[in-house]
Parts: structure tokens; C-alpha cells; sequence
């Protein structure tokens, strides 16, 4: 089984590679595959057990959709055949069709899905996020969210997460994330799996790792618990 991590040298914002990391000491029988900017993506020939891409700067998500333009139908087919994917921060709106920024040409997302982001690159959106996630029943989702962008235009696409409490995918989306099949993209960044050890547990079972065991798990479970009673009360929930 293997990890496909896309475009690590710059898509490394917020901690988010501690994602991966966190899930070979949960399942020390997942290979990591790392794919550079120069490389062909492994997905191009194989079908990684996940594929990986986290958060970049907003030079970096030209780069990205640069790389990944080539591969939008081996993206659409491994999606829609159920292939895993965890897509973080704002790597969310490379799939999406287009980010637009007051004075500069839109860049071309990869299309694969309806939203459009729009960035404003004055005004940084900070907040925490609380939701729900069908398959994980009553344990909330927790995380964290700090971008330029927010999405726009698809409101019936199928969320990743139903927002209890903070901001959705965008002022017109309130469900949180992208979720087609096993593709999962979400605004939320950082240490998301360390974070909610329930969300991370499905993870490794979609992905088909054998007999995992969340590492630290008594003190992940501690955490998460006190965040989300924390979560729940705080006041001044999103700025």
C-alpha cells in the first residue's frame, strides 16, 4: 500500500505533511511515495492507496495546476473509481474551475468540479471550524482554517463535512469541503488527522491499511475531546 505525497517542496504549508507522517506510525505497512514538481505522478501509471496534496502559496497553486492540467482525465477516472484522495488547505481550489484575484488574469483550475474561489489578498480569514461527517457518527470534526479565498457558485455539490459551527466551503456554500466518491478536499489545515483521531481511523481503513492502530492514542483522544468540548462554547468562533 502506498501513499502517493504530491509536490511536498511546496505544498508543506501549516504543518500539513505531519498528516502523512502521522499515518505510517498508525500503519507502519503504508509506503510513502513522494512525487516532485520535475517527477510524472505515480497516479499517472499505478493506483496509489491515497493520494496526497496539501496546502501551497498562491504562486505555488499555479504550479501545481500547471503539473496536474495534463492528468485531468487519469484524475476524473481514478476518482470516480473510488480511488482515495485527501486534499488540504487551499489545494481545495486547484479541482475547482477557476481562483480569480481583482487585477490579475483568473487561474485555470483543473475543472473537475463546479466551485470557483475568489481571493482577496488584503483580508486573510482566520477562524476554527466544528462539523459532522456522516461515516463517523457522533464524533464532531475539528480543525482550523486560515486563507485568502473562498469558494463560490456549486452549493449542491456534496460537502465533505455539515458545518455545526464556523464557515462552510464559502458565503454561498455552507457545507464544508468537497466530497465525490473518496475524493475529500477541505479548507481545514494543519495536523487535520492528528486532530480528530475518528476521521483518521476511517482514513486508514479506506485506504486499506491492515490492522492499524492510531499511535499516541491515548493522548489524541484526550486532546480531541477537550477541543471539541472547547469548540463547542467558545465564543468569537470565526473572524
Amino acid at each position: 500500500m502506498t501513499i502517493e505525497v504530491l509536490y511536498p517542496e511546496i505544498a508543506n504549508l501549516y504543518g500539513d505533511l505531519s498528516n502523512v507522517e502521522y499515518l505510517t506510525r498508525c500503519a507502519p505497512d503504508l509506503a510513502v511515495h513522494t512525487t516532485r514538481l520535475a517527477d510524472t505522478p505515480l497516479f499517472a501509471e499505478q493506483v496509489p492507496s491515497l493520494v496526497y496534496l496539501g496546502g501551497t502559496t498562491e504562486a505555488g497553486q499555479a504550479l501545481v495546476a500547471e503539473r496536474l492540467r495534463p492528468h485531468v482525465a487519469r484524475l476524473r477516472q481514478l476518482i470516480d473509481d473510488g480511488t482515495p484522495f485527501l486534499v488540504t488547505g487551499n489545494a481545495l481550489e486547484i479541482f475547482g474551475q477557476r481562483i480569480e484575484e481583482a487585477g490579475k488574469p483568473p487561474l485555470t483550475g483543473l475543472g473537475l468540479f463546479g466551485q470557483w474561489a475568489k481571493r482577496d489578498m488584503i483580508h486573510r480569514h482566520n477562524s476554527l471550524y466544528l462539523g459532522q461527517m456522516t461515516e463517523l457518527g457522533e464524533a464532531p470534526v475539528v480543525g482550523f482554517k486560515s486563507q485568502f479565498a473562498m469558494s463560490y457558485g456549486d452549493p449542491g455539490a456534496d460537502p465533505l463535512f455539515t458545518t455545526r459551527r464556523g464557515v462552510g466551503l464559502g458565503p454561498d456554500i455552507p457545507g464544508e469541503g468537497i466530497r465525490c466518491h473518496n475524493f475529500m478536499a477541505t479548507y481545514l489545515l494543519g495536523p487535520l488527522l492528528i486532530l480528530n483521531p475518528a476521521f483518521t481511523a476511517y482514513l486508514l481503513k479506506l485506504v486499506g491499511a491492515a490492522d492499524p492502530t492510531l499511535a499516541y492514542a491515548d493522548q489524541i483522544w484526550a486532546s480531541y475531546r477537550a477541543r471539541v468540548a472547547e469548540f463547542q462554547v467558545i465564543q468569537g468562533f470565526s473572524h
